[in-house]
């Protein structure tokens, strides 16, 4: 990423589309920051999950970092009902969906409430609503999926809808991935 660019860390709302503009007229994530010119997002969410989305304007990098070649580690933290426990321990094992086997990072749970676990789960291929359609694979009912990290880049405490844009030590991590 270079100086000249512009790079923000969106805490994407559910309910928002990643996209540029939408003929239904739903609220994009376009809506929620400044625009510039030539901005982008780096890898999708989709309209139910919210979490960590990067923007920019260089999409030379936001190509780089999403390309599977690159495997770059994007960690979601799935709020979930069922048996957590043996999800996670089928997920160590390997999981085929419809289109091919699962590689999974890291995975880690816990409970949060009688009959609700958070299953964190870290991957570096960014297939589409690929974590939802694990934990359905595994039985789990996902109540709420969240981005907590894409990459180096942490969420942390951001609000949801609010944004902020990439530190100098976030952009040195990021030009270090690619």
């Amino acid at each position: 990423p270079s100086a000249q660019t512009t790079w923000y860390l969106l805490h994407k709302p559910a309910g928002v589309l990643t996209s540029r503009r939408d003929p239904r007229g739903r609220p994009t994530v376009f809506a929620l920051v400044p625009d510039a010119p030539g901005l982008t997002y780096v890898g999708r969410l989709d309209y139910l999950t919210e979490g960590a989305l990067l923007l920019t304007t260089d999409g030379t990098a936001a190509h780089r970092l999403t390309h599977p070649s690159h495997e770059v580690p994007r960690t979601y933290s799935a709020y979930v009902r069922g048996d957590v426990i043996g999800a996670a321990q089928a997920l160590r094992r390997g999981l085929m969906l419809e289109d091919g086997p699962v590689h999974v990072a890291e995975v880690a749970h816990e409970r949060i409430s009688r009959g609700l676990s958070r299953l964190d789960v870290t991957l570096t291929e960014g297939r589409n609503r690929e974590v939802r359609r694990i934990c359905e694979a595994l039985g789990l009912e996902v109540d709420r999926l969240v981005r907590v990290r894409f990459g180096p880049i942490e969420l942390g405490r951001l609000p949801k809808g609010a944004f902020r844009p990439l530190s100098a030590r976030e952009l040195a991590l990021l030009s270090a991935l690619s």
